[in-house]
């Protein structure tokens, strides 16, 4: 029994010791949490395309605030990440496509997302978004994101589909597709800082 109670008292003995060093640790550990807990960087503001389209219908497009930037995401289901195609730019004005009609876009730089799905049915020429041109995107509500300011649906010609995307300034963004939809993301800032 005498072995035991040894055993269990340097065992005691180490863990107070273990703890003893963990509580040592230095500030400089924790400088290395924040800065792992920095907002992503290395996007850019060049375009961004990927060529490809599909006959499925844009049926959505919605937004989110996040912590480190605002997204919008395209849906298009039963769009296989493999057919889903984009170009993703700062312009200086937003065109409809066929008319050339100018289309205002609110904010301090303007965005065009061009998804190579239709927001129609193809058979039918039925719409499958309800939006019409010019008008803000239904259900879109931008009240408190830090970088978007306006989202207009331009309009569906010939199996694309274009977006403006009003932003706060000429800020970093990426672009990147999942099954089934296209997600634009746009930086809070150039640095990277929260």
């Amino acid at each position: 029994m005498g072995r035991t109670r040894m055993a269990v008292a340097a065992t005691v003995a180490a863990l107070v010791a273990a703890t003893s060093a963990v509580a040592a640790v230095p500030a400089t550990a924790a400088t290395t949490t924040t800065k792992a807990t920095a907002c992503p960087t290395g996007w850019g503001s060049q375009a961004e395309i990927r060529s490809a389209a599909t006959m499925k219908s844009v049926t959505d497009v919605r937004t989110g605030r996040h912590a480190c930037f605002d997204r919008m995401v395209v849906d298009v289901p039963g769009a296989g990440t493999g057919r889903l195609g984009y170009t993703v730019q700062y312009v200086s004005r937003v065109h409809q496509d066929g008319s050339g009609r100018p289309v205002t876009v609110g904010g301090g730089a303007v965005i065009e997302v061009r998804v190579g799905a239709p927001a129609y049915d193809a058979g039918s020429g039925r719409p499958t978004y309800p939006a019409r041109a010019g008008q803000r995107l239904p259900g879109v509500n931008l009240t408190g994101y830090r970088t978007f300011r306006d989202t207009r649906f331009v309009g569906s010609f010939e199996g694309d589909t274009q977006i403006g995307l009003g932003v706060r300034a000429r800020l970093p963004f990426r672009v990147w597709v999942a099954d089934g939809r296209i997600v634009v993301d746009v930086a809070h800032n150039w640095t990277g800082a929260r």
